[in-house]
């Protein structure tokens, strides 16, 4: 049990071989940022709950902050030991957060029409298959702006931080000016315990994941909180935002140097050739391949390349 700020709790495990978060906010009333995977419940959050001398049936509010299996996972643990409890998630991700089939297919399916060099290992899809618990409904559809009064010098304000998923939510503290942003900004990668980058920082939309950016250097807060890396704060805050904007810059440009280099790419051939130059990444390394289509989509709209027609696996070519 950390407490990162007044009211603002820390609950830290590992999951593979990385750091793991998630969030507790405590005052008259309560609200769990996060649930893991189905074991993190079980394993880690009640466990937590029970140093802290705080019953699950006390619990208010549990937030999902966007639509992954580490994030929503243990919904279905967590509600059977807390059935009082509000749970909350944005109107964009809710389809796939209550119904791991969709999940599946759309969160983690899409890789496989791009080929095996772009598509997770049987191993990893079963891994994610097993981090899911049972479908479990969301209470209260949040679009960013609500504010939660949790107590008289608790209010929190829901950010809407899109770009490493359509619907990712932070929450916003003004009194301490800690932005709980969770996954929504990623650095050039997350990292292992000894601070290497392992995992490519998989932003689904770059435009949005820059608006993100920017939309927290306006807060300018005094600390950010995320799922997996160390608490920041002051100039830490602002070094690590300006790293995830500058990992933005290096990919679109590589993108677009080698498919105009090459003529015809494929998305696995893309990871092949970028893997190592943005990275290299030893976890999860075909997730890079999210931001390679999203700046592919910036350049078929900027009119200089095409998607070629019925190629399989999916094909563009370089036209400007």
């Amino acid at each position: 049990m950390v407490e990162v700020a007044p009211g603002i709790e820390r609950i830290e495990s590992v999951f593979g071989p990385r750091p793991f978060a998630q969030y507790v906010l405590r005052a008259d009333r309560s609200m769990l940022i996060d649930t893991g995977i189905d074991a993190t419940p079980g394993d880690v959050i009640v466990p937590f709950f029970e140093r802290a001398a705080f019953s699950p049936e006390s619990l208010t509010y549990v937030l999902t902050s966007h639509a992954d299996v580490d994030h929503f996972g243990g919904n279905a643990a967590l509600r059977t030991v807390a059935p009082q409890a509000i749970f909350c998630a944005s109107t964009l991700d809710v389809p796939i957060i209550t119904n791991r089939e969709r999940a599946m297919a759309e969160r983690y399916g899409w890789y496989a029409e791009h080929g095996a060099g772009a598509d997770y290992d049987a191993d990893t899809k079963e891994l994610l298959a097993a981090g899911m618990g049972p479908d479990t409904d969301i209470d209260i559809e949040l679009t960013g702006g609500e504010w939660f009064r949790l107590g008289p010098k608790l209010r929190v304000q829901i950010l809407t931080l899109p770009g490493h998923s359509a619907g990712h939510l932070g929450v916003w503290e003004p009194e301490s000016r800690s932005a709980i942003v969770i996954d929504a900004v990623l650095g050039q990668g997350l990292y292992n315990f000894d601070h290497e980058v392992i995992h490519p920082p998989p932003y689904m939309d770059a435009a949005a994941y820059e608006g993100t950016i920017e939309t927290l250097r306006a807060l300018q807060p005094e600390r950010l909180l995320t799922a997996h890396y160390d608490v920041m704060e002051g100039a830490e805050v602002r070094d690590f935002l300006d790293t995830s904007a500058g990992f933005v810059d290096r990919a679109r440009a590589a993108v677009r140097r080698v498919v105009h280099a090459s003529g015809t790419v494929t998305l696995a051939g893309l990871l092949a050739e970028l893997g190592p130059e943005l990275g290299p990444f030893t976890s999860f390394p075909n997730e890079l391949a999210g931001p390679i289509r999203s700046h592919l989509r910036e350049l078929v709209a900027e009119g200089v390349v095409e998607i070629v027609p019925g190629a399989k696996p999916p094909t563009w070519k370089w036209t400007g």
